[in-house]
């Protein structure tokens, strides 16, 4: 078959559409550069906010009746009532779908409609899976799924679910085996990186320091990480930043200045302190 993929949102699911791409490729699959040559269009979607939720939607519309149309990503689990009141589409499934996305190609293939969304606050698919570079000097590595918040406002943890961690040597062996391509850059994604390793005794300060020891001439950059649990091993990742291999380049959403609307949102520091209000 052919197939497009259009991803929106985070470097994440950027990650989750080549390792999409990577086994569908492997399968036997031709992914396409536009949807006018497709015969199946796979969304990766997003639906942390309205106006990117709207987009997705009208795209999803405009959907062509002779494609068979698939919708990963963050939505599905998100707001799957609306996508099935306003959109028409041949299946669904969360974030992340690894190899499971072949069985519903196969099945869409042969006329079948399925809403596939078992597993997928806890899957974590293997780093070690087929996935091909949007960049070919640029891999994008998913350190961890889920975060440990609870905000207020937030929908992510309904669709990412809790966090689950891979090991410093899953993400290592990972980095060697796409440094004998051309990869230059690594970016280390998640939906919290400075949660990396909270659940299995490691931390991020621990990981880079890893990393930088691997051979060869490569750059990394840290995704997004919240001010409360960076906090614990502050010093500790601010020794590794040191390393001439990291980009000095720190996204830490700190959200509001006001302590009330910190509380209502949940976001677990003041602007005193990172500790719970």
């Amino acid at each position: 078959m052919r197939i497009h993929i259009k991803t929106y949102g985070c470097s994440t699911n950027q990650a989750n559409s080549q390792t999409i791409a990577g086994i569908l490729t492997q399968a036997g699959h031709t992914i396409t550069k536009t949807p006018a040559t497709a015969n199946i269009i796979i969304y990766n979607t997003c639906a942390v906010k309205q106006p990117t939720e709207n987009r997705i939607i009208n795209t999803i519309k405009q959907t062509p009746k002779n494609k068979k149309t698939i919708i990963t990503g963050c939505l599905p689990l998100i707001n799957l009532e609306r996508l099935q009141r306003e959109t028409h589409f041949n299946a669904a499934t969360g974030p992340a779908p690894a190899t499971q996305i072949t069985d519903i190609i196969n099945r869409v293939t042969k006329g079948e409609n399925l809403i596939a969304l078992q597993n997928a606050l806890t899957n974590k698919p293997p780093l070690n899976l087929p996935h091909t570079q949007t960049n070919p000097t640029i891999s994008i590595i998913p350190i961890n799924y889920g975060c440990q918040g609870k905000c207020a406002y937030c929908c992510v943890t309904h669709a990412r679910g809790k966090l689950r961690s891979y090991t410093i040597n899953e993400i290592t062996e990972r980095i060697k085996h796409d440094l004998t391509t051309n990869t230059k850059e690594i970016w280390l994604t998640s939906q919290d990186t400075a949660s990396y390793g909270k659940d299995n005794n490691t931390n991020l300060a621990e990981l880079l320091n890893a990393i930088t020891n691997v051979k060869g001439n490569f750059k990394i950059r840290v995704g997004m990480m919240t001010p409360n649990t960076v906090t614990p091993f502050l010093s500790e990742l601010i020794e590794a930043y040191k390393n001439n291999r990291i980009f000095k380049f720190v996204h830490l959403p700190v959200q509001s200045g006001d302590n009330t609307v910190l509380k209502r949102m949940q976001r677990l520091y003041t602007t005193q302190t990172s500790k719970p209000p």
